[in-house]
């Protein structure tokens, strides 16, 4: 396409087998054209399917697609249509792959990890006219809607929480003369739990093999750097990742709070016992995950020109905010393993305990104590008793 020949509003093809990286192009591809007409898929059967259908103006797609592979798709795209700008996505990055695509002349090859920066120009010189820029309006609440009604919907589709952390700033600093180092991006992002929940979903998705990862530092090396930090930055881009209203924001800082707290009792009990004590962080920060949402998503209720106030947002926690937090952790598959240990977090079922699992609910109790209250009633507590963690240990861990 050239500047004369642009369409108004833009169909977009994307074909990527892997969630998050499907998710990332959408919203790299979203963040140059807001109102681009997108369709995607995650195999090249569907997408050969879709490319009979209809037009697009664009078309993203990996060469390493199950059923019908990208280069197949775009050898029957230039059969058809010699000039439909087609960008071939590959972790191909030696000569022998690059030269069987050329004669094929794809828009642009690009190797994984995506350097972001180098997408987003192809995309805007693609998709835009020279100093154009796109607006999209938020689109207002349907006449009639209710809030309880609004969070059922948005339950199965919430993108998770907020940012608790500024991402670039946190790449930035994790960047070295020899590339990202991934300790002092661990360092920098542990606090915040989307990015946790994120990294350690796309570590265990379908493009990944081998024992469930359940902690961030596992993630990050699983992924390594290139994809970790584009994952992390197109967190960045999605929608309401900054609160904007003062009242959800105190809830979040809150709830962050308490994720933190947590997760950090849950560290020092579990080093002192000599137990998994990445694992029970991660299961701390984590737990208040569908909170969180449920905040984001209220967001999104205000700027639809809900109404809202304190009694309506502390309703909405009380009935949702347990359901976000299944629907995410389901969706996004964490571990089984991990899910088990945050649920202990709010309850012990059976009469047969995990050593974990009693560390994470004796953590969160601590977490939920004021600075005045003391630890006396906590280290006579069942949950203590079986840990065989009295007066003298739990001081500690608080004052560590």
């Amino acid at each position: 396409m050239t500047a004369v020949d642009l369409p108004a509003v833009p169909r977009v093809l994307i074909a990527e087998a892997d969630p998050w990286s499907r998710d990332l192009l959408k919203q790299v591809l979203l963040n140059v054209r807001c109102d681009a007409r997108l369709d995607v898929c995650a195999d090249g059967q569907q997408a050969a399917t879709l490319l009979r259908e209809k037009t697009y103006d664009l078309i993203l797609a990996d060469w390493e697609l199950p059923g019908v592979d990208g280069l197949s798709l775009l050898r029957s795209v230039r059969q058809k249509r010699r000039s439909l700008p087609f960008i071939l996505l590959s972790s191909r990055n030696d000569s022998a792959s690059v030269r069987e695509a050329l004669p094929l002349a794809p828009t642009a090859y690009l190797t994984k990890p995506l350097n972001m920066e180098g997408l987003t120009q192809r995309l805007q010189d693609l998709l835009l006219n020279e100093g154009e820029s796109v607006y999209c309006e938020i689109a207002p609440l349907a006449p009639g809607m209710t809030l309880p009604v609004f969070l059922e919907r948005r339950r199965e589709a919430s993108d998770g929480a907020p940012l608790r952390v500024d991402v670039k700033d946190a790449v930035e600093h994790s960047l070295t003369p020899d590339g990202l180092d991934l300790e002092r991006l661990e360092d920098q992002v542990r606090m915040d739990p989307q990015i946790t929940a994120v990294l350690i979903a796309a570590a265990n998705s379908a493009g990944h093999h081998g024992t469930p990862v359940q902690t961030l530092s596992a993630a990050l090396h699983t992924l390594a750097a290139g994809q970790s930090m584009n994952l992390i930055l197109g967190l960045a881009l999605k929608h309401n990742v900054v609160l904007g209203d003062p009242a959800l924001v105190a809830y979040a800082e809150r709830h962050w709070q308490l994720s933190q707290d947590t997760a950090d009792y849950a560290r020092r009990l579990a080093r002192m016992l000599e137990l998994d004590h990445e694992r029970c962080y991660s299961a701390g920060i984590l737990h208040r995950l569908g909170d969180l949402a449920l905040l984001r998503c209220l967001e999104d209720w205000r700027q639809g020109g809900g109404a809202l106030d304190d009694e309506a947002i502390g309703e909405s926690l009380d009935t949702y905010g347990a359901a976000y937090g299944s629907a995410l952790r389901t969706r996004w598959r964490l571990p089984l393993e991990l899910r088990q240990l945050i649920a202990s977090i709010y309850s012990l079922e059976g009469g047969v305990y995990l050593r974990e699992s009693l560390v994470m609910n004796l953590a969160a109790q601590m977490a939920r104590l004021t600075e005045r209250e003391g630890l006396e009633e906590l280290a006579s507590s069942k949950t203590a008793r079986l840990l065989r963690v009295g007066l003298s240990e739990l001081t500690r861990v608080r004052k560590a």
